[in-house]
C-alpha cells in the first residue's frame, strides 16, 4: 500500500491495525478474536510508561474492531518475578525479601492485598478500570500453578541446548549455553534466581536444581546449598524474560504485543524461540520510545522518579491521559505534571475540530485528529460539544481562592464575571476541581513560563507593558483602572506598528496558554499586578537572553 494512502481514521493505530490483518491472512490465522498483550511489571510503582504499554495495546484492539474484527486485550502480570532492589520510597526491610518472587512478599502498604505484586498489579489496573479500558487480567503467578504455561516450558527445556547457541548468536549471551533457561525457586529459602538449574528430565517434567547463590545488580546473594527438584505442574519456577513471552505468546494465541527498546534484545530472541521452537508465528509487534521525566532520566519504578497515572489524575481527566497516549507512537518524550494544562487543552482543540467549531483545512490531518477523538472514546464519541474554558485560566483564578472551602464555587463564578460561561455543569465542575488541584499543589509554588515566538517588535511592546504595570498608579477606581489598563495594551501595540490584536494573542499566550480568554484588563486586576508582570517579566527574560545567545553564536 502507498505510504500516502489514508488508512482507516489516519492514525498510527490504524496502520499498525491494518498491517497486522495483512500479515494473519498470509499466516492463515483465524480472525475471529484477534488478542493482544501487555505484560504489568509487579516490582514496584506503576507509573505511565507501563501504562502506556496497556493503553496503546488497547488502541491496537480499538483499531481492529473498527475494522470489524473481534478483538480482546490481555493483560499479564509478572508477579512471579523476584524483588531485585527496594523501591526508593519503600520501606527498606524490603531488603530481606530480595529474590524473592514478589507474588510471595507481604503488602508493604498493609493488608489490602494480599501481596507485594498484587498490590502493585492492582495499582496499574486501578489506572485502566478509570481510562474505562476492558481487559482480561491473567496473573503469572495464576499462569504457572495452574500450568498454563506447561506444554511451552517442557518444549522450551527439551531444546534448551539449541536456545542456548541462538540467543548467544543473536544477543552475545553465553549464560544460556551453561543454564536452562528456567528459574526455580528454592523450596528451602523461597528465593528464585538463586536456585540454579542443574539437569531437566523430560519424562517426569522435574528441574533439578541447587540453591547456590547470584548476582542481583550489585549484590551478590548467598544461596542456601539446597539441593531440590520441582515438578512443572506445581508452578514453583518460571521462564526468564529471554524466553517467556514465547511461552505466552502461543499459549494465549497472541497476535500483537508492543515493547519498549530497553527489551528489544529479548523480544528478538523470544520472535525466534515462537517461531522455530514454538512453531507459532510470532506477534506483530511496534516499538516505542520511553517516556522520560523533565530532567532527561528515564522514568524509573526503582529510582523513584515515577509520574503515576493517579497522581496524573488527580489534574487532569481521563480523556486528557489517553490524548497523551495516543497521539503518537514513536519519539521519546519528556514527560511531568506540568504538561497536564497542555493535553488538557489540546484535547478541547480535538473536540472543536471533530464537531467542526474549529476547521481544518487538510484532509489526512482532519480525519486523523477525529480519529484520535473517536479512539479516545472507544468509538463512541459524544454527541455534543461541551464547554472550553482554558485549563490555565481555570488554575488561575483557583490560586486567588486557594485557602477557600469555596473554591469550585467562587472560580465559576468569575468565569460569569468574565462571561466565559453561562450554566454550571458536572463537567465544568469536574475541570474546576482538577485544575484546582493542580494550582494548589503544583502552581502556587512555580512561576510557568509558556514558550512563546514573538517577533522583536513583540518584545520591546512587552517591555514597554512591564514597566507600565510596575509604574502604574493602583489608586483608581477598579473599573477604570480596567478600562485604562485594556486602552494601554491597544497604545503600545500602535506605538510599537503591531496589531492590537496580535499582541493581545501573544500576552494571553504568556499568560494562560491559548490565543483568547477573558477581557485582559479585568483579568489583570483579578489576578494582581505584580502577579502579572512577574510572568511578562519571566518570559521577556528568557526572550532576551535567547537572542543574546543567538546574536552571540552568529559572530
Amino acid at each position: 500500500m502507498n505510504s500516502d494512502t489514508l488508512i482507516g481514521k489516519g492514525t498510527w493505530l490504524d496502520k499498525i491495525a491494518y498491517e497486522l490483518i495483512e500479515r494473519e491472512k498470509r499466516l492463515n490465522r483465524s480472525l475471529a478474536t484477534i488478542k493482544v498483550e501487555s505484560g504489568l511489571g509487579a516490582s514496584g510503582i506503576p507509573h505511565l510508561g507501563s501504562l502506556g504499554d496497556a493503553v496503546r495495546a488497547y488502541g491496537i484492539a480499538v483499531a481492529l474492531k473498527s475494522m470489524g474484527y473481534d478483538a480482546q486485550l490481555l493483560t499479564y502480570s509478572d508477579d512471579m518475578d523476584g524483588l531485585r532492589k527496594v523501591p526508593a520510597g519503600l520501606s527498606k526491610d524490603l531488603v530481606s525479601y530480595i529474590a524473592k518472587p514478589v507474588s510471595n512478599i507481604p503488602d508493604p502498604f498493609g493488608s489490602c492485598h494480599s501481596s507485594y505484586g498484587a498490590h502493585m498489579t492492582g495499582l496499574l489496573l486501578d489506572s485502566l478500570d478509570r481510562l474505562g479500558i476492558k481487559y482480561t487480567h491473567i496473573s503469572g503467578k495464576t499462569a504457572y500453578k495452574r500450568g498454563l504455561l506447561i506444554n511451552q516450558i517442557d518444549m522450551i527445556l527439551k531444546n534448551h541446548e539449541r536456545i542456548g547457541k541462538s540467543i548467544a548468536k543473536i544477543v552475545g549471551q553465553e549464560k544460556y549455553m551453561r543454564s536452562l533457561p528456567y528459574f526455580p525457586i528454592c523450596d528451602k529459602c523461597g528465593r528464585v534466581y538463586v536456585a540454579s538449574p542443574r539437569e531437566y528430565f523430560s519424562d517426569k517434567r522435574v528441574v533439578e536444581y541447587q540453591c547456590q547463590g547470584a548476582r542481583i545488580g550489585d549484590v551478590h546473594i548467598e544461596g542456601c546449598g539446597y539441593l531440590g527438584e520441582t515438578y512443572l505442574e506445581e508452578g514453583n519456577g518460571k521462564l526468564p524474560w529471554k524466553v517467556e513471552f514465547a511461552a505466552r505468546w502461543q499459549a494465549f494465541d497472541i497476535r500483537f504485543e508492543a515493547y519498549g527498546k530497553d527489551i528489544l534484545d529479548s523480544v528478538k530472541i523470544n520472535d525466534w524461540i515462537s517461531d522455530e521452537i514454538l512453531h507459532f508465528a510470532h506477534p506483530t509487534h511496534i516499538k516505542y520510545e520511553m517516556f522520560l521525566d523533565k530532567e532527561g532520566k528515564k522514568i524509573s519504578k526503582s529510582s523513584g522518579n515515577v509520574l503515576t497515572p493517579q497522581t496524573w489524575l488527580r489534574y487532569g481527566t481521563p480523556e486528557s491521559l489517553l490524548l497523551l497516549l495516543y497521539k503518537r507512537i514513536s519519539g521519546t518524550r519528556h514527560v511531568g505534571v506540568e504538561d497536564v494544562p497542555n493535553l488538557m487543552d489540546e484535547y478541547d482543540f480535538l473536540e472543536d475540530v471533530f464537531f467542526g467549531a474549529v476547521s481544518e483545512e487538510n484532509t489526512a490531518k482532519r480525519t486523523k485528529l477525529k480519529g484520535i477523538f473517536e479512539y479516545i472514546h472507544q468509538l463512541k464519541p459524544p454527541t455534543s460539544l461541551s464547554l472550553h474554558v482554558p485549563y490555565r485560566v481555570l488554575a488561575q483564578q483557583a490560586l486567588l481562592f486557594r485557602e477557600d472551602e469555596n473554591q469550585v464555587n467562587k472560580v465559576y463564578d468569575r468565569l460569569v464575571k468574565y462571561k466565559l460561561v453561562k450554566n454550571k455543569t458536572d463537567s465544568l465542575t469536574m475541570k474546576i476541581q482538577l485544575a484546582s488541584n493542580w494550582a494548589n499543589d503544583y502552581l502556587s509554588s512555580k512561576l510557568v513560563r509558556m514558550n512563546v515566538n514573538v517577533s522583536k517588535a513583540e518584545q520591546e511592546a512587552l517591555l514597554d507593558l512591564i514597566q507600565y504595570l510596575k509604574n502604574m498608579n493602583t489608586k483608581d477606581d477598579k473599573g477604570e483602572l480596567a478600562v485604562t489598563i485594556q486602552s494601554e495594551i491597544f497604545s503600545i501595540a500602535q506605538k510599537r506598528g503591531l496589531q492590537p490584536r496580535g499582541f493581545f494573542k501573544v500576552l494571553y499566550r504568556i499568560l494562560i496558554n491559548t490565543e483568547k480568554g477573558p477581557r485582559l484588563g479585568n483579568y489583570i486586576l483579578d489576578m494582581g499586578i505584580k502577579w502579572t508582570y512577574e510572568q511578562l517579566d519571566s518570559c521577556y527574560s528568557r526572550l532576551d537572553q535567547e537572542t543574546n545567545e543567538d546574536s552571540n553564536g552568529s559572530l
